[in-house]
C-alpha cells in the first residue's frame, strides 16, 4: 500500500506542475515549494530546537495560533515552524511575527519526509484539523517525535471509517495525541480502537475571544459609520453579493453597508461597485474625510475585516451559496446577529448557533429581505441574537489550555 500511496503522490503532484502553466494559483502552489528545503537549510541549524506545526490554509493557521502563541511564551528558546498546504494561507501569513521559519510543505512523498524531518528535526509536530499525511507520520514515528492532532472533527463519511480506509487508519494511529473538537469525533476514533483523545472543543474559540481584548478601531470605519446603524458583509462570493446587492438597491437609506469580497481582484471589485446603485466608495480610493457622505463602503484590501466587524450592527459571512462557509466567529464574538446562505452543514459552530438562533441562515432574496426587515424593526431581537453568539464563544473557549498543558509534558 505503501507503494501505491507514493505512486499517486508522484502523480498527483506532475499533473499539479502541469496545471501551473494555466492557473496563477496552481502556480503559487508548485513554485512556492521549489524554495522550502533551501528556506529550511538556511532558517534553521543542527542546534536548533523546533517545534513544527502545519496548517492547511488560513482557517487552519486561525485554529493553531492560540497554542503558537502560548509556546512562545512556555518555551522561548525553542523555534517554531509553520507550514502551509495552500497558498491562501501562506501568502497571506508568510510574514507573520508568529512564527521564526513560515514555509510550504513539501508534497508528501517519502524521499520529501525524510528530508524535511532530516533538516528540522522538530522535538513536537503539530497538525491542525484535517491534516493526515502518511509519510510525514511514518518518519515522525520512526524517530519517535510526538505528534498531536489539535481542534480534530470527524464524521463517519471520511475514509478512516470506511472497509477500504485501512491505510489512512493506520496513519492516523501513529498520533501521540488527538484533540477533537466533540464527543461524537470521539466515538468514530474508538469504533477503530483510537483513543488516546480528549474532547476539548476548537481552539478558534479561544482566537476569536482574544479579539475582543484588542485595540480594533479603524479611524475611517469610524467616519464611515458616523453613529448610523451598519451592516458588515464579509468574504462575500457573486451568489452572496447577488442577494446583497438586490437589498441593498431597493432598501431604506438610513443604513449604512460594508462589503468586504472574497476576491479582490480589480474588475470584480469594479464590477461589483457598478452594480450597486447607492453612492459607493472603495476603500483605497477614498480619503478619511469624506468617507461620511458613502452610503456603501468596498473594502479592497486584505487584513481589516476582523476589526471591521467590531462596528456591525448586524454581519453577513459569505459563502454559504458557493464553496463553503468562512468564519462565523470573528463577527459572533462582537455580539452581533450574524446572516449566513444555506449550505452551512458540517460546520460545527454554525450548526451550533443556527440551533441556538444566533446565526441566522436564509435560503434567497426574500428570504434575506424579510428577514432583514424584521431585524431592524426590533432593536432588541438584534440584542438578543447578538447576544447568543457572544454567550456561545464564552462559554465554549478554553480548548488552548488544556491542549498547551498536555504539549508540555512533551517537551
Amino acid at each position: 500500500m505503501d507503494f501505491i500511496y507514493n505512486l499517486i503522490a508522484h502523480i498527483a503532484w506532475f499533473h499539479l506542475k502541469l496545471a501551473a502553466l494555466f492557473s496563477s494559483k496552481m502556480k503559487l502552489f508548485v513554485n512556492g515549494r521549489k524554495d522550502t528545503f533551501a528556506i529550511l537549510s538556511k532558517s534553521i541549524s543542527k542546534e536548533d530546537q523546533v517545534i513544527w506545526m502545519h496548517a492547511a490554509s488560513l482557517g487552519e493557521f486561525e485554529q493553531g495560533l492560540p497554542i503558537i502563541e502560548k509556546l512562545k511564551i512556555d518555551f522561548p528558546s525553542y523555534k517554531i515552524l509553520v507550514t502551509f498546504f495552500s497558498p491562501s494561507g501562506y501568502e497571506v501569513k508568510k510574514n507573520t511575527s508568529a512564527a521564526d521559519v513560515v514555509t510550504y510543505l513539501p508534497i508528501d512523498t517519502l524521499q520529501n519526509a525524510k528530508q524535511f524531518i532530516a533538516l528540522t528535526n522538530p522535538k513536537l509536530a503539530i497538525f491542525v484539523k484535517y491534516e493526515i499525511w502518511p509519510n510525514y507520520l511514518k518518519i515522525l514515528k520512526e524517530k519517535e517525535i510526538p505528534t498531536v492532532l489539535v481542534s480534530a472533527i470527524f464524521k463517519k463519511e471520511q475514509v478512516y471509517f470506511k472497509g477500504y480506509g485501512s491505510y489512512m487508519r493506520k496513519a492516523l494511529k501513529t498520533f501521540t495525541h488527538i484533540f477533537v473538537q466533540n464527543e461524537g469525533s470521539e466515538k468514530l476514533l474508538a469504533s477503530i480502537q483510537i483513543k488516546n483523545t480528549t474532547v476539548c472543543g476548537d481552539t478558534r474559540l479561544d482566537r476569536v475571544s482574544e479579539i475582543l481584548g484588542r485595540d480594533n478601531s479603524l479611524s475611517f470605519m469610524n467616519n464611515f459609520k458616523n453613529g448610523r446603524p451598519c451592516f458588515v458583509a464579509g468574504s462575500t462570493w457573486p451568489e452572496d453579493e447577488a442577494i446583497l446587492i438586490d437589498y441593498i438597491n431597493n432598501s431604506p437609506r438610513n443604513l449604512k453597508y460594508v462589503i468586504a469580497p472574497h476576491t479582490i481582484k480589480s474588475e470584480k471589485i469594479l464590477g461589483l461597485a457598478g452594480s450597486i446603485l447607492k453612492k459607493t466608495a472603495l476603500l483605497s480610493k477614498i480619503d478619511a474625510i469624506t468617507i461620511n457622505d458613502y452610503e456603501v463602503l468596498i473594502i479592497d484590501n486584505i487584513g481589516m475585516l476582523t476589526k471591521i466587524y467590531s462596528y456591525a450592527d448586524i454581519a453577513y459571512v459569505g459563502g454559504g451559496f458557493a464553496t463553503g462557509l468562512h468564519n462565523t466567529l470573528e463577527p459572533a464574538v462582537f455580539g452581533i446577529p450574524v446572516i449566513i446562505g444555506p449550505n452551512y452543514k458540517g460546520f460545527k459552530e454554525a450548526e451550533d448557533l443556527v440551533h441556538e438562533k444566533g446565526i441566522l441562515p436564509i435560503a434567497d432574496n426574500w428570504g434575506f429581505s424579510e428577514l432583514m426587515k424584521k431585524l431592524l424593526a426590533q432593536p432588541e431581537l438584534i440584542n438578543q441574537t447578538g447576544e447568543i453568539n457572544a454567550f456561545y464563544i464564552s462559554k465554549n473557549k478554553g480548548a488552548s489550555i488544556q491542549i498547551i498543558a498536555y504539549l508540555r509534558t512533551l517537551l
